[in-house]
């Protein structure tokens, strides 16, 4: 029985080479990256990460330090289910969400990539091999990027293999987004795959005015834009805003999904495995949008999500951003033509980069 043995926590802070920005957040200059490692009594170590904006990383390494442990050492690391559960319930009272719920994630993570390094599998084929060629699009973090920057950054993703741009919206003025969204149509061409992303900026009547004025563009979709919680807002923006509506970043259980999809409020369910509690959550969510005929996309983490989406038929596009984190990983994710190809190693394939990793320990 492969028992956890020990549990390893880091916490880093990631500098950023640019500047990005979106509507929310603002300016970002570095983010925080927290991860866990787990090893079995046989030596064999499953490695799991999650990340923020620059705040709340140092409650996220408490949990996964202090609290962690004592709930998954010592018990079989192949129970993956009843592990997850052990650990929500046994946070529950102060958790179900937020620093809490992405130590889970990361948790989470690491017994996947353990499990499918023990059966020397690919972690896409462990959860069910679908496909390993996953759509794969770049999404720009560029509000406050003038817009000759923009397009040249568009061009240097069409270098890398990317056949997808997402930019972002949400400028003080819908006429600014507009004009920035006309720019990058005419730039890319009519039919090829653009998406904006507000970011959660407008209420529920400007994110329809503002759907309504993207429509000539033909935008893939229209992402965040409102707020995680409002699900009936979610469900007037798809109806009445006339664009496909992805969301669901900062969603954090499968249960927020369920309500989100079930009132109709979202055509491309868009989970992060980085904080809507693990591989365990995500793969039901991405069943879940399934069995509503519905596409599943990604947020995040896209080393691991494609693995995700590999194993899920109704599996969209994968979204590629690393915040910098592609230098402290030893293979990168491989774009070619615009897919992101899953790797065959096994695990996740993911080999940080430690001695460089405390280089930068926060």
């Amino acid at each position: 029985m492969p028992n956890v043995a020990s549990v390893t926590a880091g916490y880093y802070r990631v500098p950023l080479e640019a500047t990005l920005s979106d509507s929310m957040h603002g300016a970002i200059l570095d983010f925080e990256l927290n991860t866990v490692r787990l090893r079995d009594a046989e030596g064999a170590e499953g490695v799991g990460y999650t990340f923020t904006v620059g705040r709340n990383g140092a409650a996220i390494d408490a949990i996964l330090t202090r609290d962690v442990p004592d709930q998954v050492i010592g018990q079989d690391a192949d129970r993956i289910e009843w592990l997850w559960q052990r650990v929500w319930w046994g946070q529950h009272y102060g958790g179900r969400g937020g620093p809490t719920v992405l130590a889970l994630s990361a948790l989470d993570m690491a017994l996947w990539d353990l499990k499918a390094k023990r059966l020397s599998q690919p972690l896409w084929k462990l959860l069910g091999g679908y496909d390993p060629r996953v759509p794969c699009y770049a999404g720009g973090i560029d509000l406050d990027f003038p817009l000759d920057k923009l397009l040249r950054q568009t061009d240097d993703n069409l270098k890398k293999g990317f056949r997808a741009i997402k930019m972002k919206v949400g400028r003080k003025r819908l006429s600014e987004d507009v004009g920035r969204v006309k720019a990058m149509r005419e730039h890319l061409g009519d039919g090829f795959p653009l998406m904006v992303d507000a970011n959660m900026k407008w209420s529920v009547d400007e994110a329809i005015r503002a759907a309504r004025a993207f429509q000539p563009y033909a935008p893939g979709w229209l992402e965040e834009p409102i707020i995680p919680d409002d699900v009936a807002g979610h469900a007037r923006v798809v109806g009445d805003g006339g664009l496909p509506v992805a969301a669901g970043e900062n969603l954090r259980t499968v249960w927020e999904f369920k309500q989100l999809i079930a009132t109709g409020g979202v055509t491309y369910p868009e989970p992060d495995v980085t904080n809507c509690g693990g591989v365990t959550p995500f793969m039901k969510i991405a069943h879940l949008a399934e069995a509503y005929n519905l596409p599943v996309t990604s947020h995040g983490a896209h080393d691991v999500t494609v693995h995700l989406l590999a194993a899920a038929p109704n599996r969209s596009y994968l979204e590629a951003h690393g915040f910098g984190l592609d230098r402290y990983i030893a293979e990168p994710l491989r774009i070619e033509e615009g897919f992101a190809i899953a790797p065959d190693r096994p695990g996740h394939g993911i080999e940080f980069d430690w001695q460089g990793l405390d280089s930068i320990r926060a």
